[in-house]
């Protein structure tokens, strides 16, 4: 399962693998840099992790930019 937010300007995809949610930056090429720093609870649910993000980057929030946007599932 992926699922693509747009995490204040930045587009994100979360992973689901083996019980483990992998955060990942997407670039305009469609390539994928996976972000270490970031840990996500393995009970997160899907729902739960537009709040999360937003938790987590909070200090990224622009009037241009004030939310977390989910983009796909």
């Amino acid at each position: 399962m992926i699922i693509k937010f747009n995490v204040f300007g930045k587009i994100m995809s979360v992973i689901k693998t083996e019980q483990q949610w992998l955060l990942y930056q997407e670039s305009d090429t469609g390539m994928r840099s996976r972000i270490y720093d970031v840990v996500i609870p393995d009970d997160l649910k899907s729902s739960e992790l537009a709040t999360y993000l937003d938790d987590i980057y909070h200090e990224y929030s622009s009037t241009k930019h004030p939310h977390v946007v989910q983009l796909s599932e």
